[in-house]
């Protein structure tokens, strides 16, 4: 039963993580900054907008304990991840499905060019179901959690952090985290 609750609880995480990442990939990355730091070194991603106001479902799961969750919330929150996943399973093959006729769509010599844009329209429905479902579920959990849980989750979530950009262990600074140069090529962030 663990097992099963684990290998869910990591479906969910990844099934979340790709729908902040979606969300987060249609917001417009600022200018870059002028001045020495962004010669030579690739862009930053954009920043999540919603990353300080959500809270993964892992990592609540993780700190079930140190949160104090009560059998009631962790029975909630099994429960919305439970659906959250089985409906984002469906959506996942909803997109793949559309992508693949527009796929089929735009690989003719001469494009119709309605019928790319409505199977297009169809990609793009099935991409905004999911951050939907994704987001309504985020903010179910949120209201779940006591203003105290919510408070420990941001310091758990700044300690794991660390310092911000330029600093050490942060992104542009040295240590972990750093830029990382191989051999003979450019820097670039290391993951």
């Amino acid at each position: 039963m663990k097992k099963r609750i684990r290998l869910l609880g990591g479906m969910f995480a990844a099934a979340f993580l790709l729908g902040v990442v979606l969300v987060s990939a249609q917001q417009p990355e600022p200018p870059p900054a002028p001045g020495p730091q962004s010669q030579g070194q690739p862009p930053r991603p954009p920043m999540d907008p919603l990353g300080d106001s959500m809270f993964p479902p892992d990592m609540i799961m993780q700190h079930a304990r140190e949160l104090d969750l009560t059998q009631e919330q962790k029975t909630f929150m099994r429960s919305e991840m439970q659906k959250t996943t089985t409906r984002f399973i469906e959506l996942q093959w909803q997109l793949q499905d559309a992508m693949e006729a527009l796929h089929e769509t735009m690989k003719a010599n001469s494009v119709n060019e309605q019928q790319a844009l409505a199977q297009l329209d169809k990609v793009l429905d099935a991409e905004r179901e999911i951050k939907r479902l994704h987001i309504g579920m985020g903010i179910r959990i949120k209201n779940q959690l006591t203003a105290e849980q919510q408070t420990k989750l941001q310091s758990m979530r700044h300690s794991m952090k660390g310092p911000g950009p330029g600093g050490p262990g942060g992104p542009g600074g040295p240590g972990p985290g750093g830029p990382q140069r191989p051999p003979d090529g450019p820097s670039y962030p290391a993951n």
